[in-house]
């Protein structure tokens, strides 16, 4: 797998002081907070963070769908309820990382999918942990 990005890819952008409302409109302001390091503030390690666009259905219920943009990072132990990025018998796969009672399961967050529970004779490599999902609306 090839690396996708250097951290200098990503640069400063000017950031409004005032925060958007999603319910009701409020008169707007126009207020500069200063700027915003996206590298800073969405890549903690550069050195083990990826690019990996999504292709299919399965993680809609977390608010990832077709065509976004995950951020994984590949120096985070993994923990139950991470979303991940696994080799599971040697296929890729993006689903929730659900570790109870002894058992592991990749839990898609789409009801139309299956979770797959891991067993003995499964080979799951834990590739990365998703910590961000970049959105396109245009």
């Amino acid at each position: 797998m090839e690396k996708f990005f250097e951290s200098s890819v990503l640069s400063c952008f000017p950031v409004a002081s005032e925060e958007v409302p999603a319910g009701f409109p409020s008169p707007a302001e126009n207020h500069s907070g200063g700027s915003l390091d996206l590298t800073a503030h969405l890549i903690k390690h550069p050195e083990a963070t990826f690019f990996l666009r999504v292709r299919g259905d399965s993680m809609t219920g977390a608010g990832i769908f077709d065509g976004d943009l995950l951020i994984v990072d590949r120096s985070l132990p993994p923990v139950s309820g991470d979303i991940v990025i696994a080799v599971l018998d040697g296929e890729f796969t993006v689903k929730r990382l659900i570790i109870r009672n002894g058992t592991i399961e990749l839990r898609p967050e789409n009801p139309l999918f299956k979770p797959l529970r891991i067993y003995e004779e499964s080979q799951l490599e834990i590739w990365g942990v998703v910590t961000a999902a970049v959105k396109s609306f245009r």
